[in-house]
């Protein structure tokens, strides 16, 4: 290793900690599309199927970093339904890839102490059979633990999820079995691909594109998660890039939860000018519903203001 190789190493190193220190709780549920595969091999004078294998070891080392942060599900985009438009050449080994390693995973000890369950979501009856099985298989042998959980997003298309439980609810519809007025949020999830246990709260994507490219629209734009989009391609993205995306969700989601407080405040303040009793009674509600330190404090001056308005 040359002197300038390790003084980036020892930087990185440093770098990394200030930001595990700056990072708090993090969110649940994180969801990654992992580009870049194929560029990343292409840099290399290599194909898309060593690509595909650097992506991997990389999967690997996310499922550390998400286990030393407590994140409790991680999704991961492995493969889309617009995936088997590419040629065979580049299909077949990647459908290699992905049996070895569903089986791998499924085999391994680490998945076995920490209790990762393992579950594909998305059309998987269009996969090769020998992927079929190795999804079974790691299904199987990972049931029955949910210390965390691991989805393998696998011919996954959002827009065709989508598209099939609006179908299922309007045959429902008109065979008699379901009455328009009870078409509700349950009802669609309920015909939906399997979902994840959690709604996504972060979606990072590697590779420099900001787009979300049709994953999870339900369970992460109907969640309003925050994204986080970085130029490394997957097999180069780093616990520091992770880390990064950590502190950009909290972040968000502070500002957010402040905007709710303010809001909050300025409804109770509106209310107290007119109604005092009803605007306490509401305050007290609101209390109950924003996990902000500081909503309290707004709230009780607002009440304030609005009784000395009155």
């Amino acid at each position: 290793m040359t002197l300038r190789s390790r003084v980036r190493t020892l930087v990185d190193a440093a770098y990394e900690r200030v930001l595990r220190r700056e990072v708090g709780d993090g969110p649940d549920h994180v969801a990654i599309i992992q580009d870049g595969n194929r560029r990343y091999a292409r840099r290399r004078g290599g194909d898309a199927p060593d690509g595909h294998r650097a992506g991997a070891d990389t999967t690997e080392r996310v499922l550390d970093w998400c286990a030393d942060l407590g994140v409790e599900e991680l999704t991961l985009y492995a493969f889309s339904t617009e995936n088997f438009d590419r040629p065979p050449e580049e299909l077949e080994p990647l459908f290699d890839l992905l049996e070895a390693k569903l089986r791998e995973f499924a085999d391994a000890d680490r998945v076995h102490e920490q209790g990762v369950c393992i579950r594909a979501l998305g059309d998987v009856d269009r996969l090769p059979e020998r992927v079929r099985e190795a999804v079974a298989y790691a299904e199987e042998r990972t049931a029955d633990y949910d210390g965390f959980t691991l989805n393998i997003a696998l011919a996954y298309g959002g827009r065709n999820e989508l598209l099939g439980a609006v179908r299922a609810v309007a045959r429902d519809v008109a065979d008699g079995d379901l009455a328009v007025d009870d078409v509700g949020v349950a009802e669609v999830e309920s015909r939906l691909y399997r979902r994840p246990v959690r709604d996504v709260d972060l979606i990072i994507r590697t590779g420099g594109d900001e787009r979300t490219s049709n994953f999870l629209p339900w369970h992460a734009n109907g969640n309003e998660a925050a994204a986080y989009f970085c130029s490394p391609y997957w097999p180069e993205f780093s616990k520091v890039d992770f880390l990064r995306s950590i502190r950009t969700y909290e972040a968000r989601e502070e500002s957010w939860r402040r905007a709710r407080a303010k809001r909050a405040a300025a409804l109770v303040r509106s209310l107290a000018a007119v109604e005092f009793d009803e605007a306490r009674a509401v305050a007290a509600r609101l209390r109950e519903r924003l996990p902000v330190e500081t909503s309290g404090a707004e709230l009780d001056e607002a009440l304030a203001e609005g009784r000395s308005t009155d």
